[in-house]
């Protein structure tokens, strides 16, 4: 169990600043979700922890700062789902999500049984065991996308980044991939930060929220705080009702404006 702090992170792409000051602590088995119109800087702040894009302060896991770090020892504490993968299209499926566990087995060593139980458990678990055998070039973008989301898992690092993870799924695809990140952190503690256009679904898995507007932080709190009519239009410029179920689940649905 491991938590993650983000210290007066800022990033820029060219002259652009596309992440201001963001400071936000998370807990270790937190749940934190990064919402915003397009362009509010979520992929940047994630690639920023994940040591992607070059930025300015600090990101500290268990107070230590990751850049300090030997670059194993990153990969170990921090998995990354970047939004847009690039797969080898001549890798089986099995043979990708095996690269999880890079960090376990060694540039050169051999998977062990163990290693091999992990990545067939992930697998089946994300319903993914007819693919293990097939090329990724054959696979289309969903089913891509799940192995990536697979292939986080099977490193066992205790923070995972998920950058737009369910965007390329279906509606029952979606669900049983963040049910089984929601199932891993209840069982190991797993840490989460993940950015979603969904804000349905970021409310749903999520323990509070942040709200980014042009790179900066311009709401956070629980969900029930955040996810307000008057802040989704503030921010997104939509119509919007909010309303909360009998099991606390906060939905969010848009509204048309009628002549």
């Amino acid at each position: 169990m491991s938590s993650i702090e983000f210290r007066q992170v800022q990033v820029r792409l060219g002259r652009r600043q596309v992440v201001n000051d963001f400071s936000m602590t998370v807990s270790s088995g937190s749940w934190l979700g990064i919402i915003g119109p397009n362009g509010a800087g979520k992929s940047s702040l994630l690639k920023a922890a994940a040591g992607v894009v070059a930025h300015s302060g600090q990101v500290l896991v268990d107070g230590a700062p990751l850049d300090l770090r030997h670059r194993s020892r990153r990969a170990a504490l921090v998995s990354y789902v970047p939004q847009d993968p690039i797969l080898p299209d001549d890798m089986t499926g099995s043979e990708y999500v095996m690269l999880g566990r890079t960090m376990h087995v060694g540039y050169f060593g051999m998977p062990s049984r163990n290693d091999r139980a992990m990545v067939d458990g992930v697998i089946e678990r994300l319903g993914l065991t007819s693919f293990a055998r097939r090329r990724l070039g054959s696979l289309s973008g969903g089913e891509r996308q799940r192995l990536v989301i697979a292939r986080a898992l099977a490193t066992e690092a205790p923070i995972l980044l998920l950058d737009e993870p369910t965007s390329a799924l279906d509606i029952g695809h979606q669900q049983q991939a963040l049910e089984l990140v929601a199932r891993l952190r209840d069982e190991h503690g797993l840490t989460v930060v993940s950015a979603m256009h969904d804000l349905t679904l970021a409310g749903m898995y999520s323990d509070r929220l942040v709200l980014l507007h042009e790179g900066s932080m311009v709401a956070h709190g629980t969900v029930v705080e955040v996810l307000s009519a008057e802040t989704l239009a503030e921010f997104y410029g939509v119509r919007v009702t909010v309303h909360q179920e009998s099991d606390g689940t906060v939905v969010v649905v848009p509204r048309r404006d009628r002549l």
